[in-house]
């Protein structure tokens, strides 16, 4: 037990910034949806009446990539239109997170070709992965409910640090947040 355990009334809360602030962030997600194919539908039904996603403060889908901060992939994405998806991900302001939905984007599918992307991964960095060909609507809110679980784990600044290892000649940057795309060098 801490030193101001039990030192207040019962009807105040002692807790920390990054708590606070996760929480907030979690429970109030603005997705942009990203609909490409079959599983653009089962996204619209989630947000329908029915599965009301709603319930889980996602209910502000925005067309505009610099008013959301979540981006759900959702369909078929073609080496075509993966610059566009990348630049919509790089117009979206931090902190900002990414769901692949449905076996294309994921992996590309059933679509092993030339054109077809395996995998949204290798253009932006995925934090949720919901299977499925097309996915229900369930597995989407299951996959919002494990990114708001990941939301309020991490910390509220990406916390970026030099690290100059002895030998190397220039400072290698690490992202201490884990997600794949917050390395740069």
């Amino acid at each position: 037990m801490g030193l101001i355990d039990h030192q207040f009334d019962d009807n105040i809360i002692t807790t920390t910034v990054d708590g606070v602030l996760n929480w907030a962030r979690s429970n109030s997600i603005w997705p942009m949806g990203f609909g490409l194919a079959c599983c653009a539908i089962e996204m619209m039904a989630a947000s329908a009446a029915r599965y009301d996603i709603a319930r889980f403060g996602a209910e502000v889908f925005r067309a505009s990539p610099r008013q959301s901060d979540l981006m759900i992939v959702a369909g078929t994405v073609t080496k075509k239109m993966a610059p566009v998806l990348r630049r919509l991900y790089d117009q979206m302001p931090e902190p900002k997170w990414v769901i692949s939905m449905g076996s294309c984007s994921n992996a590309g599918g059933p679509f092993p070709t030339y054109s077809v992307l395996q995998g949204v991964d290798k253009v932006v960095p995925v934090d949720v992965y919901v299977s499925g060909c097309p996915p229900r609507p369930e597995a989407l809110l299951y996959g919002l409910l494990r990114l708001q679980d990941k939301i309020r784990k991490e910390g509220t600044v990406l916390r970026r640090e030099r690290v100059i290892r002895l030998g190397e000649t220039e400072p290698v940057l690490l992202a201490s947040s884990g997600r794949a795309g917050d390395l740069d060098v």
